[in-house]
């Protein structure tokens, strides 16, 4: 079931399974090629970006509290952003906000050559484009207009897999009240090692020209995978129009 559909019993391994696994993985490779890249700086951990940015200016450290505050402002801006193109530019592409990551990933490669080439003190722009763009992958499943699937921020998605575990276990529920959860979560973990097993062969500066890379991967995916989603929509509203205006004869 996709992030537009209509809730139906589906198989496990559909097309909205395959693409969060997709999104999620690149979610945890991009989080950790800009961890790399930049010594420290997270750009899928808002909640920990806010604890930084409150603790920081108690300790005196005004300058990591100043920069996470940063970082969840333009996290903030690539989903009000992303939200806006998928509601007005975005309804055959759910998961258009992929070429969206994609873009804001290739302007933080274009800040951090600038910064690299020329010695401009650009200091923390090209992350502040990556958490734009996390900000507006977030919004790739919508349901309802809120997020279904979170893809950058995977505590809240532990949390479910637990509960459903403990449904199955106390005889309230089935594997599929958890196995979804678990697939979600060693998605992210796994972009997040090909992130750290990149940085063992990549350089820091070059890291998010690998995360640009796998966004445009990514992307490509999904946007053809939107196209088939669209054309089984409307192959299921040509059907339901036949059943209307040719009902089936009632058996005798």
């Amino acid at each position: 079931m996709t992030s537009t559909d209509v809730d139906s019993p589906s198989p496990f391994w559909d097309l909205e399974a395959r693409l969060s696994t997709a999104l999620l993985m690149l979610a945890g490779f991009v989080g950790a090629a800009a961890y790399a890249h930049s010594a420290g700086y997270f750009v899928t951990f808002m909640t920990g970006n806010t604890e930084r940015a409150i603790i920081g200016s108690f300790v005196g450290d005004h300058t990591i509290a100043k920069s996470a505050a940063l970082l969840i402002v333009c996290f903030l801006a690539g989903v009000f952003f992303a939200s806006l193109c998928r509601r007005f530019w975005w309804h055959n592409h759910p998961h258009g906000a992929t070429m969206l990551t994609t873009a804001a990933l290739i302007c933080a490669v274009i800040a951090d050559t600038i910064q690299e080439r020329h010695e401009v003190g650009i200091g923390l722009a090209p992350i502040l484009f990556v958490a734009f763009g996390m900000g507006a992958l977030n919004t790739s499943f919508v349901k309802n207009g809120e997020v279904a699937i979170p893809v950058s921020y995977v505590t809240g998605t532990l949390v479910k897999f637990m509960q459903g575990v403990e449904r199955h276990v106390a005889g309230g529920g089935t594997v599929r009240d958890w196995l979804g959860y678990a697939v979600q979560y060693a998605s992210f973990a796994c972009g997040a090692l090909i992130g750290g097993l990149v940085s063992l062969v990549v350089d820091g500066p070059f890291m998010l020209d690998a995360a640009v890379i796998g966004s445009a991967l990514v992307a490509v995916y999904t946007w053809r995978a939107d196209i088939r989603w669209v054309r089984r929509q409307q192959s299921r509203k040509v059907k339901a129009v036949d059943a209307d205006h040719n009902p089936a004869t009632p058996s005798k």
